[in-house]
């Protein structure tokens, strides 16, 4: 079956994005709102996470949906943006009833950005508010904007190296009217490749030889190098129309970190706090495998487009650049 492909993550009925970013400080926050509810899995692979209310989404525990997923910048300084999305959502009159008030259960992950603009500014209640506030359903700009708007990758070989990527989205159409979107905030350690070709995307560049140097291999061949703990993370979240317990939702989320298995290189270590999300908004029951299947390949291409459309900030090449290089060159 040929899967037709939408354009980004709001595509999934009843799930809304929004971002704010400062371009000046490079950094920023996304809100995915699910107004309605949804249900909600985690899993976390990389060695250095920067998480929120990830424990609430166990299965063993009692919360049963969320409102919100907040990503953002500011490594953990970030994580008060999901405060705002709470206060947004509660204004909104959004959240699980407690009698008394209705509390917004809005997960988070954060990216570090701290190094790349104004290590001072980073994503708080204010920006994770506006971000929320701003969420749609349709389009919206990606690449240097919300959580990628500080996203670099290729950090191996140093930070002098890295070059600039950032927030990407994608969807695709499943049997039966399913829906599965994926958007993501590419802050890797290594390189990214297209796992079509596997040809280098953008990760550790050499600008004097204008090669790559490859990531993969350089981790091999060094045992020390010069990537900073904590420092880097793709973090993302995948929505569909189906219907999800906790537990089904946690196994997708397992089986959408294959796309990442299958576009950077190396990923989920000791630098990497890789984290991804699955939402389910629908009420229709599909196998677990079938939506794990749809969930890694629109993720894959919500990474690829995180590059694609990232520019060049502060003398940082990005694949536009490279790609408008190679332009000047054969013409």
């Amino acid at each position: 079956m040929n899967l037709l492909k939408y354009h980004n993550i709001t595509d999934v009925p009843g799930i809304k994005v929004g971002n704010v970013e400062d371009i000046d400080a490079l950094t920023g926050c996304t809100s995915i709102i699910a107004e309605y509810g949804a249900s909600c899995g985690v899993d976390v692979r990389g060695s250095a996470p920067g998480t929120r209310e990830t424990d609430a989404l166990d299965p063993i525990n009692a919360i049963q949906e969320v409102h919100a997923i907040c990503l953002a910048g500011g490594s953990a300084y970030g994580l008060e943006a999901a405060s705002g999305v709470m206060q947004y959502l509660e204004k909104e009159n959004i959240g699980f009833n407690v009698g008394v008030a209705k509390v917004p259960i809005v997960p988070s992950a954060v990216i570090f950005d701290l190094n790349i603009g104004d290590s001072n500014v980073r994503p708080n209640l204010q920006m994770g508010y506006e971000s929320a506030k701003k969420a749609r359903v349709g389009d919206f700009p990606l690449g240097n904007v919300g959580a990628g708007c500080g996203a670099t990758v290729g950090k191996l070989a140093g930070p002098e190296k890295a070059m600039k990527s950032g927030l990407g989205s994608s969807s695709l159409a499943g049997a039966s009217d399913l829906i599965v979107g994926a958007i993501v905030s590419v802050n890797a350690v290594g390189d990214i490749k297209n796992p079509d070709t596997n040809t280098i995307l953008a990760g550790a560049w050499d600008p004097d030889a204008s090669i790559f140097i490859n990531c993969n291999d350089y981790i091999k061949q060094n045992q020390t190098h010069q990537a900073q703990p904590g420092a880097n993370t793709t973090i993302g979240v995948v929505a569909m129309n189906a219907k999800l317990t906790k537990a089904e939702a946690k196994k997708i989320a397992s089986l959408t970190q294959n796309a990442l298995a299958r576009t950077i290189f190396p990923v989920h270590t000791m630098f990497d706090g890789d984290t991804i999300f699955v939402l389910g908004t629908g009420t229709k029951k599909y196998p677990v495998d079938y939506l794990g299947a749809l969930a890694a390949e629109s993720m894959e291409q919500a990474i690829v487009k995180a590059v694609k459309a990232a520019e060049s900030i502060n003398h940082m090449e990005s694949y536009t650049s490279l790609q408008e290089r190679k332009t000047e060159i054969s013409g």
